[in-house]
């Protein structure tokens, strides 16, 4: 006997009825039936761990795509604006020298203007760029005879190797020709991931779907109504559901010399592997206002989003919610601080389900999959806090528990 059941379809039925979608497991443990009298059975299943899925994060932030081919390519663009970090410039304070790389070219044109800057101390100076070599630039800084200084007031920039540069503008002279000036590509960075194949399996033996009991269920579809007896192949899909999201956040690709590479394994890149490569760390995040402001420097820095959502823990989730309570006049005088008006018969709202500071808006929520005791809840002390996900945008920052060792 073969169970042709549409994967993904299982429904209950209002009624005591066979169909080929509601089918439900009865464990009956070790000789439960072996008595004179058939026991009392209680037709309707407990729930004790209330809805147990894990997905949702990945649907929730619209990072779900179809593909059927072994690699997926995707590009991200660059910076609009022109800047080089790294940039050493010579004793006699005339040139600047831009470290060049495979990816990384000069573009600045002769007659540019540029802020050169000390990332260690502050200073700066602005200059005109008068002369272009390949990556070495001759400048002319506008408030000092070179980047030597040393008078009254005087920046002192030269021989120095991390120096950063960025245009501004340019000055050209009347009747000036372009033959000098350098066309900008726009510029955008490739990536690619490889798909993995996953797998779960249920088995049952035909002669073991001739005999059917029938459970009321609800369902974490939020469906009710009646299973037979094959419950568990309800779950066995429910958790191949949740490894399909939980491989998109988790996985790692297999590097070079590892016992994964040596076995013929690829590996994919999950989400918190990308963000370690590629994306905005904060370490030793405390709920603090102080804490708010580096991230929000750091945003500036990254596009300036307005709205953006955390997906936290639970230990996160109320650190936040009791640093607004602490910065709440209402919550100093003893009152509600939530959308109530303090009125004796109705709740007491102690959270906060976003807040506002500087330019930014933050919506934040809980994530499950941080705090499931299956998964990452079960850690004492979990090495992520929670993601920052931006709207509109796929650029994220994580957030790291107060462990500095942890990143």
């Amino acid at each position: 006997m073969a169970l042709n059941n549409a994967f993904g379809s299982i429904v209950p039925s209002q009624k005591p009825q066979v169909t080929d979608g509601n089918y439900l497991k009865f464990d009956d443990g070790s000789n439960d039936w072996a008595q004179q009298y058939l026991p009392e059975l209680y037709k309707e299943e407990i729930e004790i761990y209330g809805n147990r899925t894990l997905g949702g994060f990945l649907k929730m932030v619209g990072a779900e795509m179809g593909m059927s081919s072994d690699q997926v390519i995707w590009s991200e663009q660059n910076r609009l604006h022109i800047s080089y970090t790294d940039v050493a410039s010579n004793s006699a304070g005339t040139e600047l020298t831009i470290t060049e790389t495979a990816d990384v070219k000069n573009v600045i044109s002769k007659g540019s203007t540029i802020v050169v800057s000390d990332p260690v101390n502050g200073v700066e100076v602005k200059c005109f760029v008068s002369a272009v070599a390949g990556a070495v630039l001759t400048v002319k800084p506008y408030t000092q005879a070179d980047l030597v200084g040393g008078g009254s007031g005087e920046v002192v920039l030269n021989s120095k190797t991390d120096l950063k540069i960025f245009v501004y503008g340019s000055e050209y002279g009347k009747g000036t020709g372009d033959s000098d000036i350098i066309s900008v590509d726009p510029a955008f960075t490739q990536y690619s991931n490889s798909p993995i194949i996953i797998k779960e399996k249920y088995g049952i033996n035909g002669s073991d779907a001739g005999q059917i009991g029938w459970v009321e269920v609800a369902t974490e579809g939020g469906q009710s109504g009646f299973l037979w007896y094959l419950k568990a192949e309800s779950e066995t899909r429910l958790r191949y559901e949740d490894y399909l999201e939980m491989s998109m956040i988790e996985g790692e690709l297999a590097a070079a010399g590892s016992g994964a590479a040596a076995a013929g394994l690829k590996g994919t890149q999950g989400l918190f592997a990308a963000v370690r490569e590629r994306g905005n760390i904060f370490s030793g995040f405390t709920p603090s206002l102080t804490d708010f402001d580096a991230i929000l420097k750091n945003l500036d820095t990254q596009g300036a989003i307005e709205e953006n959502m955390l997906f936290l823990n639970r230990s996160t989730m109320l650190g936040i919610d009791d640093m607004l309570a602490d910065l709440s006049d209402g919550a100093q005088g003893g009152t509600s601080y939530g959308v109530f008006s303090n009125s004796e018969d109705m709740a007491l709202n102690l959270g906060f389900s976003g807040f506002r500071r500087g330019s930014y808006d933050f919506y934040k929520t809980d994530w499950k999959y941080l705090n499931d005791a299956s998964t990452r809840g079960a850690q004492a002390s979990s090495a992520i806090d929670g993601i920052l996900v931006p709207a509109g945008t796929s650029t994220v920052c994580l957030l790291y528990t107060s462990d500095a060792a942890d990143e």
